[in-house]
């Protein structure tokens, strides 16, 4: 039994996202800065050592709180205490420190508010980055130095706005993908209720002619009857197993099956059916790339012309990029569209092609063309 090699990516995971925490630990070193006023702060090595300490407990809690959220978000836990735990302990430690460099400890700022700015809510998020950068400028103006740091809270205000301008925009990206996720599903709604609609309408239909056949034939011709019967239960099992193909995504209609399936129906329904000769060769005339478009196309114009035509006769005819399905029946007469040929144009729109639907060429009859 092969050992699964500890060093493979996880399937389905982004193999770099490993080195995330880079991103963030590149603008740690302006934390520099902060270290630096504690070297200077001539107050002894112990309180030295206790400086260092506090700003590399910073780093920790920063980049390791970063990671710990983004596993929480990607396991869909909720990461709200969290977020206030660690953004509380940030806020302790840069307090703590200015204790020892004093307001060189606003170095901390940009660090805190780029955190606030990408685990709070967003609305809070943008509340508390005004609020730091209103602390960020008033405080050195309250202490009398407002000349040395205003500079500084130039930049703090610039992080602010560049992680606010991130926020949002990942704020946007994840609404566009709710989005298209609810629109994928409801595409595979309508594609399945389609292809039910199809599959179910002209297997029912056929269903039909033949058990009013088996009824007319019964005394006449029992030997005739069962075998319609036969038939109908043979077309109720392939009706079944379409079904739960096409629900479960499998259902791939074939033009060679639907015309031999055009044939029975007509055959079924007494009308006269000019399609191409039967076998493999029938369909060879079309593009492969439309054919089982054209399946589903073929499929439910032979419905609606047992159903509703009344007609006489219907003819096929297949080309390179289409077909056309024309009998001599009522015609439209001024009915509106129903919701298989809606199914059929949306079907055919989104393989890039065009439907028409009309009156046959004296008034009499219906035509459909599909141009690929």
């Amino acid at each position: 039994m092969p050992v699964a090699n500890e060093a493979e990516p996880e399937a389905g995971r982004n193999p770099w996202e490993r080195f995330g925490w880079l991103m963030r630990a590149v603008w740690l070193v302006f934390l520099i800065y902060p270290l630096i006023s504690v070297f200077q702060s001539d107050r002894g090595v112990l309180v030295e050592i206790v400086g260092v300490l506090l700003v590399a407990a910073f780093v920790v809690v920063y980049l390791g709180g970063m990671g710990a959220l983004d596993r929480r978000e990607e396991c869909g836990e909720d990461r709200g205490r969290l977020s206030l735990l660690l953004l509380v302990a940030l806020c302790v430690l840069a307090l703590l420190t200015a204790t020892i460099i004093g307001l060189n400890a606003l170095g901390f700022v940009p660090f805190i508010l780029s955190f606030t700015m990408f685990v709070l809510p967003i609305r809070w998020a943008f509340i508390s980055a005004v609020f730091g950068v209103a602390f960020t400028m008033l405080l050195p103006w309250a202490l009398g130095e407002f000349d040395e740091w205003w500079s500084f809270g130039l930049i703090v205000f610039s992080v602010v706005v560049a992680t606010g301008l991130v926020r949002v925009a990942i704020e946007q990206g994840e609404r566009y993908e709710q989005v298209r996720d609810r629109l994928a599903v409801v595409d595979e709604r309508e594609r399945v209720a389609r292809d039910v609609h199809d599959v179910l309408g002209h297997s029912l239909t056929v269903v039909t002619l033949k058990a009013e056949l088996a009824e007319r034939l019964v005394d006449r011709d029992p030997q005739r009857a069962k075998a319609e019967l036969a038939e109908i239960q043979q077309l109720t099992r392939q009706a079944l197993a379409e079904i739960r193909e096409t629900v479960g995504g499998l259902r791939v209609a074939r033009l060679d099956h639907e015309l031999a399936s055009a044939r029975a129906a007509l055959a079924a329904a007494g009308i006269v059916s000019n399609l191409p000769a039967q076998g493999e060769h029938d369909i060879t005339v079309v593009d492969p790339r439309h054919r089982s478009v054209l399946a589903w196309v073929l499929r439910e114009a032979i419905t609606n012309v047992v159903r509703h035509s009344d007609a006489d006769a219907c003819t096929v005819e297949l080309q390179t990029h289409g077909l056309t399905v024309a009998d001599d029946g009522r015609g439209l007469g001024g009915r509106p569209e129903g919701n298989g040929i809606r199914g059929l144009r949306e079907r055919v729109e989104m393989a890039g092609g065009r439907l028409a639907y009309s009156n046959g060429p004296d008034g009499h009859g219906t035509t459909l063309e599909v141009t690929m």
